[in-house]
């Protein structure tokens, strides 16, 4: 027996395609980042990214799809503490690979919405 899914399809102005977030909340967020990381030191560095990039992808829609972040601060934390001690031991060469991991894990961390 095979189950059907209903995909619900959303379009704004007639476009499939588009980016529904506002300027209040962007602001919000990107000051709350920044507070965040600014007060821990950049320790909680990894929550301010979530919330960034979170807000981000939630206000994105596809296709008529809308995408989700599922990410959490502390799976990405676990990964920032791997890949600092990399770029540590390596004496700095493996920060090159730094910016690419997080893509990685962003889009790893990122689906459609049901």
């Amino acid at each position: 027996m095979e189950a059907t899914q209903t995909v619900f399809t959303e379009s704004k102005k007639g476009r499939t395609s588009f980016f529904d977030g506002g300027l209040l909340s962007y602001i919000i967020n990107s000051i709350l980042a920044a507070f965040i990381t600014a007060i821990t030191l950049g320790i909680c560095y990894p929550w301010a990214v979530c919330i960034t990039y979170g807000w981000k992808i939630n206000h994105t829609v596809i296709d008529g799809r809308r995408l989700k972040f599922t990410g959490s601060a502390m799976g990405l934390f676990g990964n920032w503490i791997k890949w600092f001690a990399l770029t540590i031991i390596t004496l700095g060469i493996y920060g090159f690979w730094l910016h690419i991991k997080l893509e990685d894990w962003k889009v790893k961390n990122t689906t459609f919405a049901n």
